[in-house]
């Protein structure tokens, strides 16, 4: 019998826009790129390119709410919501919305851990919410890491993307989703094979789902293709996979007797983005 799985789509949603570079992650950051395209093309809310903005706007029309079919939403993928420079009220706002569209599944990532860390020290989590910080070497990730299993909830996720070295023996206490991916751009870094092996190799042994993305513009063999010309497989394999709830509910695979879904099936929708993106 041949199994079939509905496909899905993520949607951005970015009450914040830009940011600024703090780590190596940074360094050939994709959002900034698209901001400065976006400003280019005239597209509203790019105005200040890629400088820190809040859109109030964005905030009081809550997107979301209003949308009744049940989606997984990435907040601020254009930004990051514990930035320096947002304040209190605005994330208060992003959160309230949160739990108000509590049909919809919301995707979070920081890399200001701290910030997070200190904001849910006396404030839920929502359950419809993952959130996650990038972790992508062990000397900038791995204090991140350790700020984000202190936050109690259960839906918590780290993005090794770029995966800029061998994280060996990480220890992913708590974290339900592992994504990892190399870096695109005439600039990128390569990913080395067995870095990909090891991560792979640690979420195995601590039973954590394991997602793979893209090679990006090195493929596995080191070699400089350009991305979308190296894929995604490991070792002939595609190593893809995430907890089957990271859906909101009423979206279900249709395969139900998986406990896990291929991140092959989830498309991000960029037109969405685009539009996601505008008041």
């Amino acid at each position: 019998m041949v199994k079939v799985r509905k496909k899905l789509e993520a949607t951005s949603w970015n009450p914040f826009t830009g940011c600024t570079k703090i780590s190596p992650a940074c360094k050939n950051c994709y959002a900034e790129g698209l901001a400065l395209k976006l400003h280019k093309w005239g597209t509203a809310g790019y105005e200040n390119k890629f400088q820190f903005t809040v859109h109030r706007d964005r905030l009081e029309k809550a997107v979301p709410l209003k949308r009744k079919k049940p989606t997984l939403y990435f907040i601020n993928n254009m930004s990051d919501t514990f930035h320096e420079d947002a304040d209190e009220e605005s994330i208060d706002q992003i959160l309230n919305i949160v739990k108000k569209a509590h049909w919809h599944n919301f995707y979070m990532l920081t890399k200001r851990s701290e910030r997070m860390k200190g904001y849910f020290k006396n404030k839920a989590v929502p359950d419809n919410l993952w959130i996650g910080v990038t972790v992508e070497n062990k000397k900038d990730g791995f204090p991140r890491l350790k700020d984000l299993q202190t936050i109690e909830t259960v839906n918590k996720h780290i993005c090794c993307e770029p995966l800029l070295e061998d994280l060996e023996d990480i220890d992913l206490t708590g974290i339900r989703l592992v994504v990892g991916g190399g870096e695109s751009g005439n600039k990128a870094r390569k990913a080395e094979l067995s870095w990909v092996e090891s991560l792979h190799r640690q979420c195995q042994i601590q039973n954590v789902h394991f997602y793979w993305k893209q090679w990006g513009s090195y493929g596995p063999d080191g070699v400089f293709k350009g991305k979308g010309k190296t894929g995604y497989l490991v070792n002939g394999k595609a190593l893809q996979s995430f907890p089957k709830n990271l859906l909101p509910k009423n979206v279900a695979v249709q395969d139900s007797t998986r406990s896990e879904v291929p991140f092959s099936e989830i498309k991000v929708n960029h037109q969405k983005l685009f539009r996601s993106s505008r008041p």
